[in-house]
């Protein structure tokens, strides 16, 4: 099993900047594409960025790129998500995932999730 927890999340104006971490254990953390993913309320879970196993390859929903990089560093077995420029609809429940495989932007590819971080984003 994998077990993965997020943090980082908060109360942030409008225009700020985040860094959402996960980190994973127990399983090597290299064989899998990891993801992040969000969730407002009475909203489906949607895709936000997701990178390949060795961070060679990268996606970003069209709403985040250029505002938001993702990242990993394997020899800490974590991921992070630098979110810069925020607005209010970034609001949101902030999901880690990942997947053994390659990069994929369904929520229904990936098999482990974490518990979830609030992202609030004012205005």
């Amino acid at each position: 099993q994998v077990q993965l927890v997020e943090s980082g999340g908060g109360l942030i104006q409008a225009g700020g900047s985040l860094r959402l971490s996960c980190a994973a254990s127990g399983r090597t953390f290299s064989n899998f594409a990891m993801g992040w993913f969000r969730q407002a309320p009475g909203k489906e879970r949607e895709f936000v960025s997701a990178i390949s196993w060795n961070g060679g390859s990268a996606d970003y929903a069209d709403s985040v790129k250029g505002r938001f990089t993702i990242s990993r560093d394997n020899a800490k077995n974590t991921m992070v998500l630098q979110m810069n420029r925020l607005k209010p609809e970034d609001t949101a429940v902030y999901y880690c995932a990942a997947r053994w495989g390659v990069v994929r932007i369904a929520p229904g590819d990936y098999k482990y999730w974490g518990q979830g971080t609030q992202v609030t984003v004012s205005t």
